[in-house]
Parts: structure tokens; sequence; C-alpha cells
């Protein structure tokens, strides 16, 4: 698809909604069936990032009051890991702020994550940038796949990040992919970003070819840069387009509503499914969330299915 119709499709009036969905639903259904994959998400480092990430509750120039810590407990860790197992749930991912670890930080990560898999579960890690070096401590350790978002635009990158540039996203990206890891990477709507600017990241997605691609709509938190943005706009109409269009560039990939399901898809659960087959339960880092049971009743009142993975030894 070229740009154009990529914001064709942006553009899709309101009346053809439901075509566009079935459309995309066709392609759900082709290549990921009628399951709905669900990831819990553990919070192993919060806060006292370096970065200056506009969104970012965790970035350095954010005031909101959340909880810091430099290790979660392994209480805490095995428990969430525990529970992607008694669930058997598609994946445990985790969450560790900052841009960059020493050595001696991932080998203490490539324990844990080692100590994880040995109950089987698929485990996705984003962890900022790292060294070559580290990458292969964390793939020798069984992790499967590194998460790391473009989060928007080139063009618009730096009105929401200046501590570092989308170009180096992209080169630790390929970097992670030359040393044999899946990949998760998206990008966040509602930044004050224009249609443009998601059809470009959409468009530079397909380059990457990641297995998953995350889509988070902006939640404003209150002590971030963005925290008064306005988010009017970020209707379930316009919120749905933009995952049919990531369905439709990216068909082979898990297409996940991440952050803002519960809030811009309300009411909307069968039709978000139908595009959809990929969702987190039990919060965003530092942001609540739908408890798995209630994640499992909402998938299946909508008529699919969660998704059973995680079994393998």
């Amino acid at each position: 698809m070229t740009k154009l119709e990529c914001l064709l499709i942006l553009n899709t009036p309101d009346e053809s909604l439901g075509e566009l969905i079935e459309n995309a639903y066709s392609l759900r259904t082709k290549y990921k069936g009628n399951r709905v994959s669900v990831q819990l998400l553990t919070n192993v480092r919060s806060g006292n990032c370096t970065q200056n990430c506009a969104y970012c509750a965790q970035s350095r120039d954010s005031e909101a009051p959340i909880e810091k810590y430099r290790s979660v407990s392994d209480e805490k860790l095995y428990g969430d890991n525990d529970l992607v197992s008694e669930f058997h749930l598609s994946r445990h991912c985790i969450g560790l702020s900052g841009m960059g670890f020493t050595d001696r930080e991932i080998e203490e990560l490539a324990e844990r994550i080692a100590h994880m898999k040995m109950s089987g579960t698929h485990i996705c890690c984003s962890i900022g940038f790292l060294t070559e070096h580290q990458a292969r401590i964390l793939r020798a350790a069984g992790l499967d796949r590194i998460n790391h978002n473009l989060n928007t635009s080139r063009r618009f990158y730096p009105e929401i990040c200046s501590t570092h540039t989308y170009e180096r996203r992209i080169q630790n990206i390929q970097m992670l992919q030359r040393v044999g890891f899946e990949i998760c990477c998206g990008g966040i709507i509602g930044m004050g970003e224009s249609k443009e600017d998601v059809v470009d990241m959409l468009l530079d997605l397909i380059a990457i070819n990641p297995e998953s691609v995350p889509i988070n709509f902006l939640l404003p938190v209150k002590g971030t840069r963005l925290a008064e943005r306005d988010i009017s706009g970020l209707t379930f109409e316009y919120c749905i387009k933009i995952l049919c269009l990531a369905r439709l560039l990216l068909p082979k990939s898990d297409i996940r509503c991440a952050a803002g399901r519960e809030v811009y898809f309300k009411g909307h659960e069968k039709e978000l499914f139908k595009v959809v087959d990929s969702i987190f339960a039990s919060g965003y880092l530092t942001e609540g969330g739908q408890g798995l049971n209630e994640t499992f009743k909402t998938i299946e009142n909508a008529g699919f299915t969660w998704f059973v993975e995680s079994v393998d030894k």
C-alpha cells in the first residue's frame, strides 16, 4: 500500500467502518484464527530513567507519583511468571526502565530469565538499549523476544524525546534481529502526531517486520509533559481504523491493542477482536488495567477464545 492509500484507510467514512473491519477480520482469521493472545506485564525496574520521553511516568522529567525501585522482588517476578504458567497465557512481558545497563545487571537479569524459562513460559523483555554482548547474554539465557517500540514517526520523534534519536532505535532493533531475537515493535497514538505520522510509523514497521506490533493509545499521566494532551480525537472510530491499517499492512504479525484498550474500546470489544489478536491483562507498567478473569470474560463474551500457548517445557 502507498502512503496515500494508507491515509485513505485512516479517513474511511464512519458509515463504511463495518466494511473496513470485515476486511481486516478476513486477514485476522486467515493468519490468527479466532483466538486472542493474552500477555501479563511485570515492571521489573521502575522509575529513575535518564530519558525524557514525554508520555512516560518513569522519565527523568516526570513528576508522576509512581513507585520507584531498581529491582522487583523475586516473589513478585516469579509469582507473575507462575500466573502465566497456571493460566497458560501467551507470554510474560517484563519491563525495565532506563537506557543502559551494566554487564553485571544484565547477567543478574539473565539468571532470573533462565529461572523463569524452566516453567516453559515465553518471555519478552523491554529493556532500552543493549550492547551486542549483553543481547547475547540474554539470548543464551533463553529470552525469546525483545520489545523496542518506534513510538511515533521519524519526523515527530524529536517532539517526544530528545535524549536519544529515532535512528538509534532502528539500529538497536537491527542489532537484536542479527542476534536472533523475535521483535515486538509498535507505537503510541494520541501524542499530538498527525495521521501522516501514524502512517509513516506503520510503513517503517513493514521494513522491521516484527513478530508483534503493540499499539498504545495515550493515557495522559499527571506529572508528565503530556498530562494535558487533548485526547478528544481518540474516538473508537479513529482508533479502530489505525488498528485495521496495522492489520492490513502487517497481516502475519500479532497486532496488539495495548494501553488504552479498557478506555477507548469499552463496549466495542467484538469489533476490536475482529481486528487484533493480542492484548495485555492486569495493567501497563505504572498504569492499572483489566484483571485476568475479567479479561477472559471480555474475550469470551465477544465470541472469541483466549490463546493457550505457554505449555511447552
